[in-house]
Order: C-alpha cells, then structure tokens, then sequence
C-alpha cells in the first residue's frame, strides 16, 4: 500500500524527494521510501510505536503529534504526504472534546500549509460509509485541496483499496493536475500488483539510491545520521572503516 501512495504521488525520478510519512508508526512505510530513495519525516500518536521504530534506527526524523491537533512544520517544507490507515480514525469522536470535523479542519490546514504548491497528499484509508468519505473530502476541499478518491479493485471485496489524492493547488508547471485511474482487472490477483513503471524498472534492473548494507557508504550514512542526531559515543571515520578483517587461525 505504502509502494502505490508513492505512484500516486507522481514524483520525478531526477532526485529525492522530503516526504511527510502521516502516521508512520514502527517505521515500515519509512522503509519502502529508503529503498525508493526518498527522504522522509514521520508523526505518530503512539510513543511505543515510535520507540520501535527509533530501536529499529530508521533513516527518517521522528515526532510525536496528534495529527487532529495540526501539524507544526513550516510553509511548503514537504514535496509530498503519504499516509497508510490513519486517516479514519479522525472520524472517531472517543473523548467529549473530540469533535471529528474540527479534528479534519485543523489537520487539512496546517497539511496545505506543510506543502509545497502543487504537491500531492495521499491517504489509504479505511471509510465506515460514504458519509465518512463525503465529510472528510468536504472538510479537505474547503482547506484549499482539490483531487478525489482513487479506488482500486473496486470489484473484489478482498484487494478493494480506498485512496484519497488531494492536490495542493496548482501545479507550478501551470499544468493541471488530473486524479489518476484505480487499478482494475476482471480477477484481482492474491498479491497486489503496481503500476508498469514499478515493474518495467524492476525488469530493467533499476536499482535503488539506498545504500548496499554494510557498505561503506552505508555505514558512513549511520554514523552521519547518529552525530545529527546528538548521539556521542559515534566511532571516528578513518580508512579502516567498513574494511572486512582477515579470518584468523
């Protein structure tokens, strides 16, 4: 699901892209955008869930926040959002103060500001009913969005998937942004399939701007990464680092 919020994104392939991962959790959708060599920052309301993924030492910056309370990033820092079964739990109204369209509105907001102009969020997500889907796509229009739901299999009861892609404004190419297609077929298959750009470049053998692990380049990325993030007991680099030892009788 994380591997289509990202075709649906349209992104260029000329150089990464800073992505907003809405509800990242243990960090599992943070790992397809590594291997896809974006970069990423994550939210999540759930401290556990964010200790693994910080056990789990993802490449992305994590950030405790309840979404229904807004977002705190600058204007425009994003060039895209995903997001994978988060967005209908803001329907869910469990405390008093807990009001669901208030909770959408402040969300949509601080998102559009978040964005850059032009750039898409994209939402999997679980709608109860229709009713849902009506007041979250209202309440995300009247923030400034414009784009629709994408459904794919929309036949099959079992790989029927729900995808809000909302734009956020126009383009800066001037071009409009037109809502793509669901994917369909007569039988949906056991395994969900992706677009042919995925699979042409994984016939072509494209390969992905994510470090070889345990590679020097990739260990010089995690003692990079531990230093920014404070961290003070991270080995000096020298020309050793990263060369394999001679096994010893």
């Amino acid at each position: 699901m994380t591997m289509r919020a990202v075709e649906l994104l349209n992104l260029a392939d000329d150089q990464p892209r800073f992505l907003l991962d809405i509800g990242c959790g243990s960090g599992l959708s943070g790992e397809i955008l590594d291997e896809d060599g974006q970069l990423w920052v994550g939210v999540d309301i759930a401290p556990a869930m964010l200790d693994i993924a910080v056990d789990k030492d993802v490449e992305g910056d994590l950030f405790l926040q309840d979404i229904g309370q807004g977002l705190g990033f600058r204007p425009g820092t994003f060039d895209g959002a995903i997001s994978v079964s988060v967005l209908q739990w803001l329907c869910n109204a469990d405390k008093t103060e807990n009001k669901p369209r208030y909770r959408l509105q402040r969300f949509f907001s601080t998102l559009f500001m978040a964005l850059q102009r032009g750039a898409r969020a994209v939402f999997q997500f679980y709608p109860e009913n229709d009713a849902q889907v009506e007041q979250i796509m209202g309440v995300a229009m009247k923030c400034g969005f414009t784009g629709g739901l994408v459904v794919d299999y929309p036949n099959s009861k079992k790989a029927r998937k729900f995808y809000l892609c909302l734009f956020a404004g126009q383009a800066p190419s001037g071009r409009k942004q037109e809502l793509p297609k669901g994917l369909a077929s007569e039988e949906a298959p056991d395994s969900v399939a992706y677009t042919q750009t995925r699979i042409q470049n994984q016939k072509r053998g494209k390969k992905s701007r994510k470090p070889v692990k345990n590679s020097v380049e990739w260990i010089l990325h995690k003692k990079e990464l531990a230093r920014k993030r404070g961290k003070e007991d991270v080995p000096l680099d020298s020309r050793y680092t990263g060369r394999k030892r001679k096994p010893r009788f």
